[in-house]
């Protein structure tokens, strides 16, 4: 993020989740909600990528692993023993969304929609027979790429609404508020 920016003082959950596409969303919405914001679709499937790392709740992917069928089976049966059928009783239960290297940023999220095995929906929705694609696809062989297009695609979302004037505050230490 740029130097200078204002942060707002306050905190909403809601707020900040308010404008998040849901991990069901077909690539049409997803493609609507990040051009909402001034992202084009190459910078959503660069910010997808930001899913290399990370793990979700099994009530994020129960559908996609027991009922689609743009799913590798053998990755929906590994993901099965962690998440059970019956709805609730495995919810809050966690599996990584990069399935080679949870802990790395790397490009192997992108390699994985290329093997259909990603956990979410919307994840696997960017290589259904789109124009990202060929985006997924440039991304998996080449991680300079993904990488330099991942910064770029940051830069630009920090730049979204951003605080002007007096609104917010320009800290000192980003993980918190100044002291007054």
């Amino acid at each position: 993020m740029p130097l200078g920016r204002r942060d707002s003082t306050t905190a909403s959950q809601s707020l900040a989740n308010s404008d998040i596409p849901s991990p069901a969303s077909n690539v049409t919405t997803l493609i609507s909600v990040f051009s909402n914001k001034g992202l084009d679709p190459r910078d959503m499937t660069a910010l997808a990528g930001a899913h290399t790392i990370g793990f979700s709740q099994c009530r994020n992917f129960l559908h996609h692993i027991y009922n689609d069928t743009n799913i590798d089976a053998a990755f929906a049966a590994l993901r099965q023993r962690t998440c059970p059928a019956a709805q609730g009783s495995g919810d809050s239960n966690l599996a990584p969304l990069d399935a080679q290297t949870p802990l790395l940023f790397d490009n192997a999220y992108y390699r994985d929609l290329m093997g259909q095995r990603a956990l979410l929906y919307s994840d696997q929705m960017l290589t259904h027979r789109g124009a990202q694609d060929d985006v997924v696809q440039q991304y998996s062989a080449d991680p300079a790429l993904f990488a330099s297009d991942f910064a770029a695609a940051m830069v630009k979302m920090g730049n979204i609404t951003p605080l002007t004037g007096t609104a917010g505050q320009i800290r000192a230490n980003c993980r918190v508020v100044n002291s007054s």
